[in-house]
């Protein structure tokens, strides 16, 4: 099996037709390929639609919400492809997306993970698709719009590499799990997904220990997918949505950053995340639509 695409579905049913109608044109036919999805208890029919549409779909129905990181392993520990490729419900794929980062990733054994360039809706580029490791200072520079004064600077606009050209490949720290190409060899390198992240950082957390590990990660623009972005689950729930994306933070923070800093720093950032959280529910609360992170055009 060349690849494998796993997806993680609850209550996307919509934006995952889009997405399965795209899967076959981005690959030509002496490629195989298996989709797994799993779901996570949704109640929009998704699970039917899957079964009455594509039979030959490796459909786990899980009977609750178990979250994004677990159901994604339950999909990755299943898969049997050379390359696994984690993909979000509401991502439409461009033709011969895959086929070009396979071709590229076997010529390049020392990179482990790749993503392609991914655009919004509207045709821009959605900047957050490559990242650093969300530092303090990036995150700080980031969320006070510092980055857009001084884009080129590699440290103020590092969170999502504002100062590396969008047509440019590029080695990056992390990319997004949103269309996210594994190489096999990783995972039995450094294992899976860390499932005390019930949703979000679960990511970025992988691509800090592939490259602790030694792998490579590369943002490869000369094929691209369109992620609608916050079609997924996280608008059936938006509030413990919203409260999951903070706290994971909090846990990568903990786990793989903390102890690079002087205390009076990290608590700096706890109390930064606590006053975040709480403006974010606040602004949901009276906010029409409910948007989990940075608002997708």
């Amino acid at each position: 099996m060349n690849v494998s695409f796993v997806i993680v579905t609850y209550n996307s049913l919509e934006p995952l037709k889009i997405c399965l109608q795209s899967l076959p044109t981005s690959l030509s036919n002496d490629i195989n390929f298996e989709i797994i999805i799993v779901d996570n208890n949704s109640h929009d029919g998704s699970c039917q639609f899957i079964q009455e549409n594509y039979p030959d779909i490796q459909l786990i129905k899980n009977e609750v919400n178990v979250g994004y990181t677990k159901a994604m392993n339950i999909g990755l520990k299943l898969a049997k492809g050379s390359y696994l490729v984690q993909l979000n419900p509401d991502v439409f794929v461009n033709p011969g997306t895959f086929q070009s980062l396979i071709s590229w990733m076997n010529e390049h054994n020392d990179v482990g993970i790749c993503i392609p360039k991914v655009l919004n809706q509207d045709g821009t580029f959605q900047k957050q698709c490559r990242r650093g490791f969300a530092r303090p200072l990036e995150v700080f520079s980031y969320f006070l719009k510092l980055d857009r004064i001084f884009p080129n600077h590699k440290v103020i606009g590092n969170y999502v590499k504002t100062y590396l050209p969008e047509e440019e490949i590029a080695q990056v720290d992390a990319v997004s799990g949103s269309c996210m190409m594994i190489r096999k060899d990783v995972i039995s390198d450094i294992g899976y997904l860390d499932e005390r992240y019930f949703a979000y950082q679960e990511d970025t957390d992988f691509c800090f220990r592939a490259n602790k590990a030694g792998w490579k990660v590369f943002y490869l623009p000369f094929v691209s997918v369109i992620h609608q972005g916050g079609r997924g689950g996280s608008r059936s729930e938006p509030y413990k949505a919203i409260f999951e994306w903070h706290r994971s933070y909090y846990l990568y923070y903990r786990k793989n950053l903390a102890k690079d800093y002087f205390f009076l720093v990290n608590w700096i950032m706890y109390l930064f995340i606590g006053i975040k959280l709480l403006f974010s529910l606040i602004g949901a609360w009276f906010s029409k639509e409910k948007i989990v992170g940075t608002k997708k055009p």
